[in-house]
């Protein structure tokens, strides 16, 4: 199967992660913001709602949108809870990752790192999302307190989908983890898991 992935992208990043973790075998296209491979991947319709990551199987169809294609690639693997409660758990997660924590932690990152996104890094924006981000970052520290992982009792796709963009909230977005002990040890207990590999790996 072959992933077109963006190499700054957390939504791309939790596939290869995912991949990675699984020890499976792909081809990887990069699609790099201003990039002529982006530019050929457009044209050639190999992105279906215009954005990577996509992921092109074997017998040619397309899968689009990071959850669903992790959802897609953890089927009958550990990183699905068994259980059904626990299973609509990670999901609920994943749908709050896309909802709420990547609309605000992914963004202030985005408007800090991108040339094509600084007219949009007001102080008046970016103070906003370091607010909402803050609290944000609570909820999953809260959470963790409490429990080793975001949902059941061992790694799912809800703390491999989350950790993308939290684990450079800090160097990518400014924010400051000091303040969420619980969430910098999952970040670790993650980083250390057998298979990991980070963002530009």
């Amino acid at each position: 199967m072959k992933l077109y992935s963006m190499p700054s992208s957390g939504n791309s990043y939790k596939l290869r992660l995912l991949l990675a973790l699984l020890g499976q075998a792909y081809d990887r296209i990069d699609v790099e913001y201003g990039s002529a491979a982006l530019a050929e991947a457009h044209a050639s319709g190999a992105l279906p709602f215009g954005k990577a990551p996509a992921l092109h199987l074997d017998d040619g169809r397309v899968l689009a949108e990071s959850n669903a294609i992790l959802c897609y690639l953890g089927e009958g693997t550990p990183y699905i809870p068994a259980d059904a409660f626990e299973r609509a758990r990670m999901l609920s997660w994943m749908f709050w990752e896309q909802n709420q924590h990547e609309g605000v932690i992914a963004v202030r990152a985005a408007l800090l790192q991108y040339p094509h996104r600084k007219a949009d890094a007001t102080p008046e924006a970016l103070a906003r999302l370091l607010d909402r981000g803050n609290g944000l970052l609570q909820i999953m520290d809260d959470r963790l307190a409490r429990h080793d992982w975001l949902a059941g009792t061992a790694l799912s796709l809800a703390d491999i989908c989350l950790y993308a963009y939290t684990h450079t909230a800090e160097t990518r977005g400014g924010y400051d983890l000091s303040p969420f002990p619980a969430l910098r040890n999952w970040l670790a207990r993650i980083a250390s898991l057998d298979g990991y590999i980070g963002l530009h790996d």
